[in-house]
C-alpha cells in the first residue's frame, strides 16, 4: 500500500493509533522497526540535530535533504511537522510539490507566523496567523497536491496562544472549510481539560491530532474515551537519543577507556545491520565480478 494510503487510514482508523518521532534515516528506521505504523518527522528534533534552534533557522530545503533519507530508509508513512508551511501560501503549495516527490504522505502546518517560534516557549509571545491568510494557505495546499490521499493537518495553536476554547473551535472549523483533513488541537496544560473541552464541542467534525508532551500522565484510554484518532510521541528518541549521548561522552571524558562502557552501547554489527549492510553484500556477489578482471587488452 503506498504511503499516503497508509496515514490516510491510521487519521481516519476508528481506533486510537499512534507514530512516533524521528529526525534522521536512522532513528526513522528504528521507529519502523519497534513496530509503529508512522513517523512523525519533528521541526523540534530535526533543528535539534542539526544544532540549530526550532525558529526556521534550518531552511526548508534543507528539512527536504533530511526526509528524503527518512522516506528512503522506511515503508511506513512519515507526516512532516511542516512548521508555518515556511512562508505564504505559495511557499506552502511548493513545499507539498517536493513532499510528494519525496514519497512523504503528509504535512502539518501550525497557524502562527513566520518564523514560527516553538510552542512551548514563551506562551504569551505567540502570534497567530490571520485565519483567513491561513485557510488560503490550507486551500492552496489542497489545490496542489496530485495524490489524492496526501493528507494536510491544520495544527490550532490558540490554547497555546491563550485565547480560549471559542477561538480554537472559531479556528478548526474554518480550516476543516478550507478543506484540512484533521485538526491537530494542541495544548501546554498538565492537564487534559483543554483537550477534553473541544472535543466536546467538536463532535468528530474531522479526526483530531494531539500530542501529549505535556500532559503525559494522562492515561491513554482517555484519549480514546474523547475520539482522538491520531497520537504523536512527539520528541522522545531526540531526547532519548541527547541523555545517552551526554552520559556516554562524560564517562568516556572522565575515564579515558572504553573498558567501563562497551557493553552497553550498540555494537558495531547492530550499525552495520541498520544501514543494510548485509543487502550490499548481496548485491555486490550479484552484479561485481567474481575475481579481479585481467588487466591485459582482449583484442
Amino acid at each position: 500500500m503506498k504511503k499516503t494510503k497508509q496515514l490516510r487510514e491510521l487519521v481516519n482508523s476508528q481506533k486510537l493509533e499512534f507514530i512516533m518521532e524521528a529526525h534522521n534515516g536512522l532513528s526513522a528506521k528504528i521507529v519502523e522497526e519497534a513496530g509503529f505504523k508512522g513517523i512523525w518527522a519533528s521541526g523540534l528534533s530535526i533543528s535539534a540535530a542539526m544544532g540549530v534552534r526550532d525558529n526556521n533557522e534550518a531552511s526548508w530545503t534543507q528539512v527536504l535533504d533530511v526526509l528524503e533519507f527518512m522516506s528512503d530508509a522506511t515503508s511506513i508513512p512519515i507526516l512532516l511537522d511542516g512548521d508555518t508551511g515556511y512562508g505564504n501560501f505559495n511557499n506552502a503549495r511548493r513545499l507539498v510539490k517536493k513532499l510528494e516527490q519525496r514519497h512523504i504522505a503528509g504535512v502539518c502546518i501550525e497557524d502562527k507566523r513566520f518564523p514560527k517560534m516553538n510552542s512551548f516557549i514563551n506562551g504569551q509571545g505567540q502570534t497567530l496567523a490571520d485565519i483567513e491568510e491561513f485557510s488560503g494557505k490550507i486551500k492552496a495546499m489542497k489545490d496542489t497536491q496530485t495524490d489524492a490521499d496526501f493528507t494536510v493537518v491544520a495544527r490550532v495553536e490558540a490554547f497555546i496562544a491563550g485565547k480560549g476554547l471559542k477561538v480554537a473551535l472559531q479556528r478548526a472549523e474554518a480550516y476543516r472549510k478550507a478543506g484540512a483533513d484533521a485538526v491537530f488541537i494542541h495544548s501546554k496544560r498538565s492537564d487534559v481539560a483543554e483537550i477534553e473541552a473541544f472535543m466536546k464541542e467538536w463532535a468528530g467534525r474531522l479526526p483530531v491530532v494531539i500530542v501529549p508532551t505535556k500532559y503525559y500522565t494522562t492515561p491513554t484510554v482517555r484519549f480514546q474515551e474523547m475520539g482522538i484518532s491520531l497520537v504523536i510521541w512527539a520528541n522522545h528518541n531526540l531526547r532519548a537519543s541527547i541523555q545517552a549521548m551526554k552520559q556516554l561522552s562524560d564517562r568516556i571524558y572522565r575515564d579515558e577507556s572504553l573498558v567501563h562502557i562497551e557493553k552497553s552501547v550498540a555494537t558495531l554489527e547492530e550499525v552495520f545491520r541498520l544501514q543494510g549492510v548485509e543487502e550490499l553484500q548481496a548485491a555486490e556477489r550479484q552484479y561485481l565480478p567474481s575475481s579481479e578482471p585481467d588487466s591485459g587488452e582482449h583484442v
